[in-house]
């Protein structure tokens, strides 16, 4: 049965989140313009043997604020706190993956390992530059001027929104957040955005890591994996097949073998 929804407060914005499942707590954090739906086939499995934790990052889903590097990681202690979670695994995946890093940098000793889900270049820029394989200026002046649902259907039609899958759920799924997702980021002047860390950080970074690309990621994708799997001390890296840059929509099977696996591998390694 799916957890219900579920509502916090970080300081005035209202935030849903959920929470199922027991044993090790594992934290899924979204990327850009979907939310914590996408880790549905995620929560179904894992669920059955961890605790799965995921939310609406501000801004995004149904979760007030405007989005924020800043906000999201003051949001996610803000939620382990609510929970009496000390210590937890995150799942970041694409921009999310950013928010990831940087509460892993901020707050060493809360994160027991780190899977990164299709990073993008520069992981460790604002989240306001983009991920390096689209223009984000270009994508807000196609919001102002045109429109939403225009943005929209542009983005929709993105390689990095591509699903290589032909499963009716994971299509009616991802258009469906689609739709709910309210642009603020492209619509409002947000707050100026601060670097999460130089990236000489990475390389006193201890925190286990597995990188995961789609085997049809972009190019930049994949580029950007590899380097992070190569920069990062105790790091790994898989590439899920028949995938691309959704491979938890692509292929959820394979996706929740790679890094259930990788987790429970973690979990022995701190017993």
């Amino acid at each position: 049965m799916q957890a219900r929804d579920d509502y916090f407060l970080s300081g005035e914005v209202r935030l849903r989140f959920r929470d199922e499942g027991e044993g090790m707590p594992v934290v899924f954090i979204h990327g850009w313009t979907v939310d914590l739906d996408v880790w549905n086939p995620q929560a179904a499995t894992l669920g059955r043997s961890m605790r799965v934790i995921r939310l609406d990052r501000r801004g995004f889903g149904h979760s007030q604020g405007t989005p924020s590097l800043a906000g999201d990681c003051d949001d996610l202690r803000t939620l382990l706190d609510r929970l009496g979670v000390t210590r937890a695994s995150l799942v970041g995946a694409s921009q999310g993956a950013r928010v990831a890093v940087a509460f892993a940098l901020q707050f060493p000793e809360r994160v027991a390992g780190l899977v990164l889900d299709g990073p993008p270049d520069e992981i460790t820029e604002p989240v306001a530059a983009g991920d390096g394989d689209f223009s984000v200026d270009e994508f807000r002046r196609l919001a102002r001027e045109d429109g939403v649902d225009a943005f929209r259907r542009v983005w929709r039609a993105h390689p990095l929104m591509k699903l290589h899958s032909s499963d009716a759920g994971s299509q009616a799924l991802l258009e469906s957040m689609l739709a709910r997702y309210p642009a603020r980021d492209l619509l409002e002047a947000g707050p100026t955005p601060s670097r999460s860390a130089a990236a000489s950080e990475l390389e006193r970074f201890r925190t286990p890591v597995l990188v995961v690309n789609g085997q049809f990621d972009t190019r930049a994708r994949l580029r950007a994996g590899e380097r992070l799997r190569q920069s990062l001390p105790d790091a790994e890296r898989v590439v899920i097949p028949d995938a691309g840059h959704l491979p938890n929509l692509d292929n959820p099977g394979a996706y929740n073998e790679a890094i259930q696996a990788f987790l429970r591998r973690q979990s022995r390694a701190a017993a």
